[in-house]
């Protein structure tokens, strides 16, 4: 078996999108504060000394003081904490590398032409078909699948209904079985491939199967990759 290139994609400047959001409220809320804290200095020196500042407005005044300076501090705290959260998550994402995964989504990565599933049925059912739809959610394939109870592998060679060949990419199967009363049957469907890659672009780790990417949570099994 082909060792699996092992790697860990990250894009800067995706990276730094969020936090650049973060900075601008933060700034901005700062700012806020700073101005607060300019006018409530002006009027504590100007004050007319013969006709001081209601005691009542005043606290109010220093209550909202405390509350922005604790909202600056609390922005910062979750700014580390998300900071650190996501980069604990991309460490663990890096486990799967080379290891071999089960995809739940109903995703597959069309390869050189080839594509596969298992798909599996909770009865026996009188109709089956399979539909395959591409990333923009277009029908590109549509055929009987079949009908026993139990797995079945479904292969497909990346040809549509009219026998050109389609790019490669990420495909999903889609499995609508029925019984003879015309009700539907619960399925199943999975896929499965190695781990290739580590993609962070985006500031949530995907892995990279075949030439899809997949969350973590799309995942049912690992196992190692035996040769």
């Amino acid at each position: 078996m082909t060792t699996p290139v092992t790697s860990t994609t990250q894009n800067p400047a995706a990276a730094t999108s969020g936090g650049a959001a973060n900075s601008d409220s933060m700034s901005q809320l700062s700012g806020n504060f700073n101005t607060f804290l300019t006018l409530l200095t002006s009027q504590l020196k100007n004050q007319d000394p013969t006709s001081p500042m209601d005691s009542n407005a005043f606290t109010q005044q220093l209550v909202m003081y405390s509350q922005v300076e604790q909202q600056i501090g609390t922005n910062a705290n979750l700014k580390t904490l998300i900071g650190q959260g996501t980069t604990q998550l991309g460490a663990y994402a890096t486990s799967y590398l080379g290891k071999a995964v089960s995809v739940t989504n109903g995703n597959a990565s069309l390869n050189n032409g080839a594509a596969a599933w298992t798909y599996s049925l909770d009865t026996t059912a009188s109709s089956n078909t399979l539909t395959v739809t591409d990333a923009n959610d277009r029908i590109v394939y549509s055929g009987n699948g079949a009908t026993g109870s139990g797995n079945h592998q479904f292969n497909w060679n990346g040809k549509d209904n009219n026998g050109n060949q389609l790019p490669d990419g990420t495909y999903k199967l889609t499995v609508s079985a029925k019984a003879s009363d015309g009700s539907k049957i619960t399925s199943q469907v999975a896929s499965a491939g190695v781990v290739s890659e580590v993609d962070m672009t985006s500031g949530t780790p995907q892995l990279v199967v075949g030439g899809m990417e997949i969350g973590l949570g799309d995942i049912a099994n690992v196992a190692n990759v035996t040769n």
